[in-house]
């Protein structure tokens, strides 16, 4: 099949732009599908001045004109910006507004049918609240333009783990009120249907406790007692291949002898701590639930070493494919 896949270039001041453009040099990864790509012109050129590659895109004004046709990249221009409006490097509110155009872009075609999924390289959430762009986070930003209220989450990638998670962006003396039956058991499910959606069969699910060494049977919190145990067995009894709670702190050792493809986890640093660990240049980070996928770099747009050329396009290589599979 060959799909079209919409495609933002990120947050300008970052290295979301020579990311987009090192990753299509790759002829395996550029053949994959239809891409059509919202920014601005000038950023691109930017791009592929700091990178030293070019870029070969067919330049459109009508979407309609993007016909589909595997190995094109089309680029539409959206948003642009003066080049006196940002700098490298640094945080720029209207950076962060057009980055925010560009995907509500993506978003309303991808509404009207013409794309089937999006990969956006790098965002900076202060530039784009900044930039007038105000949500929680870029997942609820999505759901909001989609005018999806329930049944949405991320979910990230690196390599063969997956992993997901009870709470997210939140402050860390909120989460062990968040951590509740029905959330633990509505992301349990989450899990085990995107995998599932992705080709596995039977994935196999671990789930983390909250608190240290699983609670210590109660010595140092309830909620794996009340909420979270419970929760692992009735997604058992239901026929889930799952296992757990498991203290935190072993839970990426323990998959050297005891593999599992997703990991539930109740709270942010939890799970992405060690997923950056294991592999900072290929973790991608996922929007599930929504009506089209949407894919990124796990990674952020990197300031401190935007325009130099340097950075690793390997996340956003992972992106891409994920974009196409899912």
């Amino acid at each position: 099949m060959n799909e079209r896949i919409g495609i933002t270039l990120g947050d300008a001041a970052g290295i979301g732009p020579e990311l987009v453009v090192k990753a299509f040099q790759h002829q395996e990864i550029r053949e994959k599908a239809t891409w059509i790509v919202a920014g601005d012109r000038a950023v691109l050129e930017r791009a592929e001045a700091i990178t030293g590659k070019h870029l070969n895109v067919t330049f459109i004004q009508d979407i309609h004109d993007a016909k589909t046709k595997a190995g094109t990249i089309y680029f539409i221009e959206v948003a642009t910006l003066g080049d006196e409006s940002y700098k490298l490097g640094e945080l720029s509110p209207d950076a962060g507004k057009a980055a925010g155009e560009c995907l509500k872009y993506l978003i309303r075609i991808a509404k009207e049918g013409v794309i089937s999924s999006i990969m956006y390289a790098p965002l900076n959430k202060e530039a784009l609240h900044r930039g007038g762009h105000e949500f929680k986070d870029e997942l609820h930003f999505f759901a909001t333009l989609f005018g999806v209220t329930t049944g949405f989450s991320e979910i990230n990638k690196m390599d063969d783990l997956w992993v997901t998670r009870v709470t997210s962006h939140v402050s860390l003396k909120e989460v062990s009120d968040l951590v509740t039956k029905e959330k633990v058991a509505w992301t349990i499910r989450f899990a085990n249907e995107t995998l599932e959606k992705a080709g596995y069969s039977n994935p196999r699910i671990a789930v983390a406790a909250l608190n240290p060494h699983a609670g210590d049977g109660g010595m140092l919190g309830q909620e794996e007692i009340e909420v979270i145990q419970p929760e692992v067995d009735r997604a058992k009894s239901e026929g889930l291949n799952i296992r757990g709670a498991y203290p935190a702190d072993t839970l990426f050792v323990r998959r050297k002898k005891d593999p599992f493809d997703c990991l539930v986890a109740m709270y942010h640093d939890q799970a992405q701590t060690g997923m950056k660990l294991l592999g900072f240049n290929k973790g991608v980070t996922i929007s599930g639930g929504l009506p089209v996928p949407l894919t990124t770099p796990a990674h952020g747009t990197a300031f401190d070493i935007a325009g130099k050329g340097e950075a690793d396009e390997g996340a956003t290589i992972e992106a891409l494919k994920m974009a196409v599979q899912l």
